[in-house]
């Protein structure tokens, strides 16, 4: 039975560029965002309170029904004996990825939440032909009205933030590691081995940063958003200015709370504050 470890974080934060590097080591499994946060909490919902599933089910058929759809997605397709499954739904499933996985590991993603703003409006301005899926059919008006929907609590980066500070405060934050894009970007060749050591896996030392393939074209094209999941071969971070005006761009600083990681046991790749 394959060993299961989890991708999660903020968005455009670097998880698809970590699944990129970890996937070298034939020993792992690491992707994009896979359907089992979905499936995960879709069968959650029908066994919960308020439904006839749930009068019939007991808590050890629970956990066994939820613990078999980790298995089954895999089962077939992936032979390798560890499993990263992203989603940023995880942080918010800690204490289910507990009771499922005791042995699991978390590793979340993160970046200053105005760089996440800027990214993501990129994407946005290099698709200019259509509008994308990520704001829903009534805010495509301005970068103004685009960033505002995004910090919703639930939409893409709000509810990833909130998750994830969810995580870092709570009960499994031992079993977290909060990876800086920024750090892992810069200095691979060091942010990795700290990696393995969380997963208490060997080093592998095939790892090439040079030469990183990963692209999702068909996926990023549903979403309207081309080049979305698409990573650089070098391994390397690209300073730039910001395309947000100053006044968008300075309303996000100071979220980055994993940079202040007293009251929380969580483990950090990131620079102090």
């Amino acid at each position: 039975m394959a060993r299961f470890h989890f991708i999660s974080g903020l968005p455009r934060s670097g998880s698809t560029l970590l699944s990129a590097i970890l996937r070298q080591n034939p020993r792992f499994h690491a992707s994009m965002t896979s359907g089992l946060g979905a499936l995960v909490g879709g069968a959650m919902q029908i066994m919960s309170p308020g439904s006839e599933v749930a009068l019939t089910l007991q808590t050890e058929q629970r956990e066994n029904i939820l613990r078999s759809l980790f298995t089954s997605y895999y089962q077939g397709i992936v032979d390798r004996p560890i499993i990263f499954d992203t989603n940023r739904v995880w942080t918010a499933r800690m204490p289910l990825l507990a009771g499922l996985f005791p042995d699991a590991k978390v590793i979340a993603c993160v970046r200053d939440v105005s760089w996440i703003m800027d990214s993501l409006e990129r994407q946005v301005r290099k698709n200019p032909y259509h509008f994308t899926r990520l704001f829903g059919p009534q805010n495509h008006g301005t970068v103004y009205s685009r960033v505002e929907k995004l910090i919703q609590h639930d939409s893409l980066v709000g509810s990833a933030w909130t998750g994830l500070k969810e995580a870092f405060y709570g009960e499994q934050a031992v079993s977290l590691l909060i990876v800086d894009y920024d750090w892992l970007a810069r200095s691979p060749d060091k942010v990795l081995p700290l990696i393995y050591q969380f997963i208490d896996e060997p080093w592998f030392n095939g790892h090439d940063f040079d030469h990183v393939e990963f692209d999702a074209p068909v996926f990023d094209e549903a979403l309207g958003v081309e080049g979305l999941h698409k990573v650089r071969s070098k391994v390397e971070l690209i300073t730039r200015r910001t395309i947000l005006p100053p006044d968008l761009f300075n309303k996000f600083q100071g979220m980055d709370f994993w940079r202040e990681i007293n009251g929380s046991k969580a483990n950090v790749i990131a620079a102090k504050q």
